[in-house]
């Protein structure tokens, strides 16, 4: 009896630390991308340069220079991912953004190429591939309106006055 139950213990703590293993293959490099685009949203630039393939740091800060303050980021969102063999994926972001000085809300589609390398996935690069120009640094020129800016407001009309 005493057998069977020690035998019967073994198997559920075996049973029990397999459901705990860490992700891996799919699964961690969705993870990983999901955090590094949640870091990034967030302006927390430290904690995401740790998930960059040192040839991409140089670029990303480039690209990256004006997130948290001409470019305020309003959403990232993953939209998919696909691997392209055991050490190469490609994920599909949607970033939520907006300048400062103008305050209209603009979509950009982004495609991040992930490897895996012997410290884990990290970003090789990101390229837009929809939406709106701009998030990711690139040269925009902002043209103002030309003369008086008119009311988008109705005249106010006020009765029984003169």
């Amino acid at each position: 009896m005493r057998t069977l139950t020690f035998a019967v213990s073994i198997s559920l703590a075996l049973g029990g630390a397999g459901c705990m293993m860490p992700p891996q293959g799919a699964a961690l490099v969705q993870q990983t991308a999901q955090q590094f685009n949640f870091d990034t949203r967030f302006g927390r630039m430290e904690l995401a340069v740790e998930q960059l393939a040192p040839k991409y740091e140089g670029e990303f800060a480039k690209r990256h220079r004006f997130w948290g303050s001409a470019v305020h980021v309003t959403d990232a969102e993953m939209t998919g991912m696909k691997m392209k063999g055991p050490q190469d994926a490609e994920v599909g972001v949607r970033i939520g953004w907006y300048r400062i000085e103008e305050g209209d809300l603009r979509m950009t589609m982004l495609k991040q190429h992930w490897h895996l390398y012997p410290r884990g996935w990290l970003l090789d690069s990101e390229e837009r591939t929809d939406g709106d120009i701009g998030a990711l640094g690139e040269n925009v020129k902002i043209v103002a309106p030309e003369g008086p800016v008119r009311s988008a407001q109705f005249p106010t009309v006020r009765l029984g006055t003169d």
